[in-house]
């Protein structure tokens, strides 16, 4: 397990679960993209933060209290200026836990959805899926053993029944799926690393467009009952 990794392992044990700008630092680690992202815990860096990532932008609350930040409030999408920042900072800074926002730049593309489980009978199992209402509603989604290598992060891609989204339906730009097969090559090895430590991740979603594909969500769940990490 790469050093950067056993800190931020480490680090988020006592909670249970791995912060998002860590966790984004961990897909980082492994080779994947990420979207860009402030972590600002005060005003001040929170207002310089989004001079680097530009208007509109999303604001995330970060506490170590809150997993569904959506359920909280903790989900800001669209700020457009300063102002708007500063009342959405404090705003979430009433919020229990409070550790600072994370602000993300905005993005448009597919979704695409990665996850993987560490299950006791078969090992770690990787998942893709079309991202967004159709990942819920169809259930769209393909399962294989990690880590796999090209080959099979191709086929898996290619078995799932909304695979038309990614190939330019309708006139939206296709995903470059070797691009995409490749980043879930890159997810495969994080998880199979991560066997036996995490019980779960997820990239919800990865944005996708063209050759760019962009961890926008990232989530991890310890196991628990570890004492530490190997």
């Amino acid at each position: 397990m790469k050093r950067q990794v056993r800190k931020i392992i480490s680090d988020a044990q006592e909670i249970g679960w791995v912060l998002e700008p860590q966790a984004k630092d961990l897909m980082k680690s492994y080779g994947l993209t990420t979207s860009k992202f402030v972590w600002a815990r005060t005003k001040e860096a929170a207002l310089q933060g989004a001079e680097k990532i530009g208007y509109p932008l999303v604001a995330k609350i970060v506490s170590p209290k809150i997993i569904h930040k959506s359920d909280v409030g903790g989900v800001i999408v669209g700020v457009r200026d300063q102002k708007q920042l500063g009342e959405v900072f404090a705003g979430m800074s009433k919020i229990s836990g409070f550790e600072g926002i994370l602000l993300d730049e905005m993005l448009t593309g597919a979704e695409v959805i990665f996850g993987a489980k560490d299950d006791p009978q078969f090992g770690t199992v990787v998942m893709a899926g079309i991202g967004g209402t159709s990942v819920e509603v169809y259930k769209d989604v393909a399962l294989r053993m990690a880590p796999v290598n090209e080959d099979v992060a191709g086929e898996a891609l290619r078995s799932l029944r909304g695979i038309k989204l990614l190939q330019g339906y309708r006139g939206s730009k296709p995903v470059d799926l070797v691009e995409l097969a490749q980043t879930l090559v890159k997810f495969s090895r994080l998880a199979y690393d991560l066997k036996g430590v995490a019980d779960s991740i997820d990239l919800n979603p990865l944005m996708c467009s063209g050759d760019k594909i962009i961890v926008a969500d990232a989530r991890i769940i310890l196991k628990t009952g570890r004492g530490g990490i190997d």
